[in-house]
């Protein structure tokens, strides 16, 4: 409580700066980091129909709000990366008794809600963008697990990850890429891994100064031909737009699963709040 008081008041008291390095609504990660002594704070609201569990049997209408980022400015290459939620409320649609941890749902209605697994990661970019390079960087992300079993929305394990991070700017079209690795705990025993490929590739296109148009392809493949449920190969396309005024951006988007597991469609909307809140030594 006391944390997100001082990010309040932060907000409210320091000087804001643009931000050049928000992301939202896209996922794939942007090389270039907020800045040196700066905090980025982001939220939204997620919606995905037929969202699905395989590990718990649950499928049904997910909605995700608040979802949360802060990014801390550590240097003017590097930014520490906290993201997670308050609250998952799944709609039931149906249940698969079979699932192998159907057994330890303590659901007993046609709905259940709570908290999303947090995301502790870590950028940086080692080298910048000029007229003839692109930036690069990378970034190793732990997702902790916050979710319980018993609720059955999201899986209770811990995950690691590591990518590498492409960007480069042509005229009024920035390209980002993403290709790394990822290893996924097996959360049906907690025993094993599977081990997955992991991809993104996003554009933003600038309309006008304020306005932006953007895209993404972002997902993983699993290395495994027969994966642990819930580490399966998973794959999602996007599209949505972004306005910026100062240091203040919203976004909104549309998205479609790709595979069988993913969520035929979705929606999300947010904003972005970039301010100067300390100095780097």
């Amino acid at each position: 409580m006391r944390f997100r008081i001082w990010c309040a008041v932060l907000v409210l008291s320091a000087l804001a700066v643009p931000a050049s390095a928000q992301q939202r609504p896209l996922v794939t990660e942007d090389p270039e980091p907020i800045g040196a002594g700066r905090i980025l704070i982001e939220g939204g609201l997620d919606l995905a129909h037929d969202y699905q569990n395989p590990v718990s049997g649950l499928k049904g209408n997910l909605v995700s709000v608040p979802t949360i980022g802060l990014s801390f400015g550590l240097s003017s290459i590097a930014e520490l990366q906290i993201d997670g939620g308050l609250f998952n409320h799944l709609s039931i649609s149906s249940r698969d008794p079979n699932a192998p941890l159907a057994g330890l749902l303590a659901v007993t209605g046609d709905s259940t809600h709570d908290v999303s697994n947090a995301v502790v990661a870590t950028k940086i970019r080692f080298l910048a963008e000029t007229p003839s390079r692109p930036a690069f960087g990378i970034r190793f992300a732990t997702k902790l697990p916050n979710a319980s079993n018993e609720k059955g929305i999201d899986l209770d394990t811990t995950d690691f990850s590591g990518t590498i991070l492409v960007a480069k700017t042509v005229q009024s079209i920035r390209v980002v890429g993403n290709i790394g690795a990822g290893i996924l705990t097996n959360p049906t025993s907690g025993v094993g891994q599977n081990d997955v490929f992991l991809y993104g590739l996003s554009f933003a296109r600038a309309v006008t100064q304020a306005t932006e148009v953007v895209g993404e392809l972002n997902g993983r493949v699993s290395t495994r031909s027969n994966p642990f449920p819930g580490t399966e190969t998973r794959g999602i396309l996007k599209i949505g737009g972004r306005y910026t005024t100062g240091a203040f951006r919203i976004d909104a988007g549309v998205f479609v699963g790709l595979t069988s597991i993913d969520p035929t469609v979705g929606l999300t909307a947010g904003f972005t709040y970039v301010f100067n809140a300390f100095t780097v030594p």
